[in-house]
């Protein structure tokens, strides 16, 4: 059993983020999350994940995050309900090091919601993963050396200084 990190330097300043659920589809959640990531000037690598998109705003996708080529530090997870768990336990034996679940339909809504996080947090914990969400805009770090705003958010760019 993994130990989880009580460092967020993974949340805050990843050198490499995965974007599941990366898509070509103006106005979606998995397009905003990479177009600004983009036009945010994040220092580190992208990585969308579509199982049907060989590209997404120009950049390679994969079809899932375990067939990406390198160390992942931070999964951006924007996909169905019923599918974040088996996606969580993809990243886990990947050695993602956090999760930003935007996805909702967990604790918040109650019965079967509150099973799904309950998993979710166990697949974390197997696996020493930090988890920020379900259920959330994401996260922005805007200090020049990172400029992360990997959010769903239409109109939040920072300024160049």
């Amino acid at each position: 059993m993994n130990r989880v990190s009580n460092s967020l330097e993974s949340v805050f300043h990843p050198a490499s983020i995965a974007v599941i659920g990366a898509s070509r589809t103006p106005g979606t959640i998995g397009y905003m999350i990479v177009d600004n990531l983009l036009r945010n000037g994040f220092s580190g690598a992208i990585w969308p994940v579509n199982p049907r998109a060989a590209s997404v705003h120009g950049v390679p996708a994969y079809p899932s995050v375990d067939q990406i080529p390198v160390a992942v530090d931070l999964a951006v997870i924007a996909v169905p309900k019923d599918l974040v768990a088996d996606v969580a336990e993809q990243c886990g034996r990947k050695g993602v090091k956090s999760l930003v679940v935007i996805t909702a339909g967990f604790k918040e809504v109650g019965g079967a919601g509150r099973d799904r996080e309950l998993k979710l947090l166990e697949i974390a914990r197997r696996h020493g993963m930090r988890v920020v969400g379900p259920n959330c805009l994401g996260v922005i770090n805007s200090s020049p050396g990172t400029a992360m705003n990997a959010t769903f958010a239409p109109s939040m760019h920072f300024n160049k200084l």
